[in-house]
């Protein structure tokens, strides 16, 4: 695809650039990632999924077959791809994705000898955040390098926590990497926000986990709550978000909902 050829929604915006991260995984990242974009894209927003998760699961979930691919962010990464023709058009209306590949997994040893190593991704980012709106970054459940290196290229960070046992456990870990991204690389780094998933109106688990989670974060906890659902889980084997395949589903209209807040923080 051409680049130029995108035209952002908010021009008079500066792109905003925001790192999913739970190093915890099955906690709806990925779901979050492909469903916030798709309803963002919705409202004619311009949005860039950067899939940095060697597993791919944003890549697969939006239709893109791996094994076609001859570019991905492994490539623009580490061998000098052009990022800008990393970029591929989804079938979610205004979402694009650079892709990635079981290859990242080898990225961490390799970016270790490199000059300036956790600043590689923000120099890729920086070529191509004027096209967007919105560029999130699907990081993997960890806090190695390709991490450090999301929040290196980030202003955001938005934090899926389960509505289940042991919901904060690791958080404290987690923020203690962005406080240290914060003070050593990026001082525009903050805590977007932090989203309640897999909740369950009918457990009184969820309200607490929930009760316990803004006792921690305050108002940095959306109100918009993404509840447990089997569409939401179905969606991705299908290569399209909630949107397109059940759009009336409490998923699709929670994550709706979450867009709106989203816009309302910038």
């Amino acid at each position: 695809m051409n680049i130029e050829d995108v035209t952002r929604k908010n021009t008079d915006k500066e792109c905003n650039v925001i790192s999913i991260l739970n190093q915890k995984g099955g906690v709806g990242k990925t779901t979050t990632t492909i469903n916030l974009s798709s309803a963002l894209g919705e409202k004619k927003y311009k949005v860039l999924i950067i899939d940095f998760d060697p597993q791919g699961n944003s890549t697969s979930g939006l239709g893109v077959e791996k094994n076609d691919l001859s570019n991905s962010i492994y490539e623009a990464l580490l061998h000098d791809a052009d990022v800008k023709e990393s970029i591929i058009e989804t079938s979610a209306q205004n979402v694009y994705i650079i892709p990635s590949t079981i290859q990242l997994a080898g990225a961490e040893i390799e970016l270790v000898s490199l000059m300036a190593r956790e600043q590689q991704l923000k120099s890729l980012v920086d070529q191509i955040k004027e096209y967007f709106d919105y560029i999130f970054i699907d990081c993997p459940p960890s806090l190695g390098l390709l991490t450090i290196n999301a929040l290196t290229a980030s202003n955001g960070v938005l934090i899926p926590i389960q509505s289940e046992y042991y919901a904060l456990e690791g958080v404290s870990k987690l923020l203690e990497s962005v406080k240290m991204v914060k003070s050593k690389i990026n001082p525009n780094l903050e805590i977007f926000g932090v989203l309640m998933t897999m909740y369950d109106v009918r457990t009184s688990l969820s309200k607490q986990v929930v009760e316990e989670v803004e006792a921690y974060f305050g108002n940095k906890v959306f109100k918009t709550y993404i509840p447990r659902t089997v569409k939401l889980s179905e969606a991705p084997s299908y290569g399209i978000p909630i949107n397109q395949y059940a759009k009336l589903n409490k998923g699709a209209i929670a994550y709706k909902n979450l867009a709106k807040e989203v816009i309302k923080r910038g």
